[in-house]
Order: C-alpha cells, then sequence, then structure tokens
C-alpha cells in the first residue's frame, strides 16, 4: 500500500469511528431559563462592558434611530444589503435623513482599497444574539458576506429581540446548527481589540472601532 493509500484507509477509519462515538454530555453548559427582559439586562450589561452599544428600539421607529446615530457620527456613506428586508426596507425608505448607501456588489478584489479605506459604516442583520456572553450571531451570505462585518470602522447590527437566547447552547439547540451551517459562522462580542505587551487594550486597530446594536422590540 503506498503512501496516499495509507492515508485515505486512516481517514475513512477515522470516519466510521467518529460516526459510532458516544453523544456528548452537556450538562456542565445548562442554565435555567431566562425571562425575555432578563436576557435584554444581560446582552446589553455585558455588550456595553467592552465597549459595544446597544439600543432598544419599536421595530417601527428602528430607521429614525438610525439615522440620528449615523447622523451624529457624520457618516457619509452606508454598506447594506440589498435582498434581505432590513437593506430593503432602508433603500425604499425615501428618507433624506440617511448618507449615501453602498452594496457588496462585486468580488473584493474589484473594490479591496475602496471598501477598506472609504466605507465610513455597515449595517447587517443577524441570525440572533446570546445574553450570557454579549454575542451576536452571524452567518454571511452572498448579500452580507463576513467583510461587511469586519472591516468598516463602524458596524451596525440589528438583533431581533425574540432571537435573543440566553447562552450559545439554547442558541445551537433552538435554531438546529446541527442540520446544516454555513461555511463560516461569526460571534461578535463587541468592536475590534487588541493589546500590546504591556495588556494596555486599543479599539479598532484591526476592525471595527464601534460596534452599535439596534434591538428591535
Amino acid at each position: 500500500m503506498n503512501a496516499r493509500k495509507q492515508i485515505l484507509y486512516r481517514l475513512r477509519a477515522a470516519t466510521d469511528t467518529a460516526a459510532e462515538a458516544t453523544p456528548l454530555d452537556l450538562t456542565a453548559m445548562e442554565r435555567p431559563p431566562w425571562s425575555q427582559e432578563a436576557c435584554l439586562q444581560r446582552f446589553e450589561q455585558t455588550l456595553e462592558s467592552v465597549h459595544g452599544e446597544v439600543h432598544r428600539v419599536d421595530r417601527a421607529h428602528w430607521l429614525t434611530r438610525l439615522a440620528e446615530i449615523l447622523q451624529a457620527r457624520k457618516v457619509h456613506n452606508l454598506l447594506a444589503p440589498v435582498e434581505h428586508p432590513l437593506g430593503q426596507a432602508l433603500r425604499q425608505s425615501g428618507r433624506d435623513d440617511l448618507p449615501t448607501l453602498l452594496a457588496y456588489d462585486q468580488v473584493i478584489e474589484a473594490w479591496q482599497p475602496s471598501l477598506f479605506n472609504d466605507v465610513d459604516a455597515s449595517l447587517t442583520s443577524t441570525l440572533g444574539g446570546i445574553a450570557e456572553t454579549g454575542s451576536l450571531i452571524l452567518w454571511p451570505t452572498r448579500d452580507e458576506p463576513r467583510l461587511m462585518s469586519l472591516v468598516p470602522p463602524i458596524h451596525i447590527a440589528v438583533l431581533d429581540a425574540d432571537q435573543l437566547y440566553s447562552t450559545f447552547l439554547d442558541a445551537l439547540r433552538q435554531q438546529d446548527w446541527s442540520a446544516g451551517m454555513p461555511t463560516n459562522a461569526l460571534l461578535i462580542s463587541g468592536p475590534s481589540k487588541t493589546a500590546d505587551i504591556e495588556q494596555t487594550l486599543a479599539y479598532g486597530v484591526h476592525g471595527p472601532r464601534e460596534l452599535i446594536v439596534l434591538v428591535l422590540g
């Protein structure tokens, strides 16, 4: 048996063994159920402790709050989805108090310099949130590639309050992640931060310096 066949044999054997593995014991991750208000309070407290910003807003007025946030920061353009209902509502609103809307409608090689240097802010949807850790769940799509949330200096995420889960385990179970996942999934717990050898934190060095979450209730 040559080296290639040996490797393939071992991979098949490992796959067969994995299929017969004992189910994981996740009891250590179990938590008592939290009310929606308790989840909202924990999520807000945890995210703001790492320089995130949370705005609770009525579903009917989220565009008004968004416009106020963008005007306060003097944002000139906003990268937003085209096909997602949030992006459609934004583009069809006809408001004159919103900045120029941009679309991620070309391959990254064609507009990388502009994305990294000229885009002021981005807006994305979320798959949900995790109250325990103050985290957002994003499953990037062709309409909302992952760089939309990782590159612009200001990332604005819209979270449905009904999709806020007590723990990561609750999200995995209730959203049935085992049935299928995207190529990559993102868990975002605050703006980009890094530390030097003296452990001094700096924000926005390798990504968004601000993370703003609009919680629609």
